[in-house]
């Protein structure tokens, strides 16, 4: 099938996660990831480590110990209440996409599916988009020398397909269409857990509360800050990709100007009174 030129985007819902990593395996072999050399995260069960150039999609391990502060003292209990949340994260494919807007040469693009996609040989390297954006999804390739992220698998949505993640996820966690329809899913979804009694359970940037929406949201089942997301009172661009960031910036600049002026200024009076000095002087 075609896809039609609307927005595209995924909807993961984490309470159907297992943390098998299909996911970030399919994304490495379709886009020819070789990843990251082998290193000890000391996180969990979590050998990825976060999201970068080599890695568009990782999953999260999120252990919960009933009564445990954040700090593991003795050995973590494998019974005994122990929960597990796992989340397969991801580019967001932001409404308001603060890379795209600080992106000198134009390199990112939005996408005739509304998704954020970085052309390659475009890139310069400044990586302004990497320090832009909120959620660390884009990371730098030092072989290439260039910003990489995901793509929503752009040449296969071009060919009719859905993305690599999307396509392997055995328990369909990841799901893959058009984002009013996504949406309409999630929304079912997360009642059906309310009514079973998951009153945790929350979807995240369905809405245009976190920057403008995402077209990759996510159906959490804990607060947002447990997924290392930002909530919505957090969810602000980097300062200078927001009104009073530009403000502040073009107000220090004149500030800069002025001050340069005056200094120069004064400069050259006294450099015209030092040499009317010399002058009464010679004669």
């Amino acid at each position: 099938m075609a896809w039609q030129e609307k927005p595209l985007g995924f909807f993961t819902d984490t309470s159907i996660c297992i943390g098998c990593k299909a996911c970030e395996v399919a994304c490495k072999e379709w886009n020819e990831l070789p990843g990251n050399a082998a290193k000890f995260t000391a996180d969990s069960f979590d050998n990825t480590g976060q999201l970068d150039a080599q890695n568009w999609r990782h999953v999260q391990f999120i252990e919960q110990v009933p009564d445990n502060t954040g700090m593991v003292v003795t050995p973590t209990p494998i019974a005994g209440g122990q929960a597990w949340l796992m989340m397969s994260d991801v580019c967001k494919h932001c409404k308001n996409a603060s890379c795209l807007e600080v992106c000198p040469t134009n390199a990112l693009m939005r996408t005739e599916f509304d998704t954020v996609y970085i052309q390659n040989d475009v890139c310069n390297g400044c990586r302004n988009c990497i320090s832009a954006c909120p959620y660390g999804v884009i990371g730098f390739n030092e072989d290439k020398g260039i910003a990489q992220k995901c793509t929503l698998c752009y040449d296969r949505l071009q060919g009719g397909l859905q993305p690599a993640c999307a396509k392997a996820c055995p328990t369909e966690s990841i799901k893959f269409g058009y984002v009013e329809d996504l949406h309409a899913v999630a929304d079912q979804r997360l009642a059906t857990l309310k009514a079973a009694g998951y009153q945790k359970a929350q979807l995240y940037g369905r809405d245009d509360k976190v920057y403008g929406g995402l077209n990759a949201f996510f159906l959490l089942m804990d607060k947002p800050e447990v997924y290392k997301l930002p909530n919505e009172a957090n969810a602000t661009l980097p300062s200078r990709n927001n009104l009073p960031g530009y403000v502040g910036g073009v107000a220090t600049a004149v500030i800069g100007l002025v001050a340069g002026l005056l200094a120069f200024r004064n400069g050259r009076m006294n450099g015209n009174g030092a040499n009317n000095t010399t002058t009464t002087n010679t004669r």
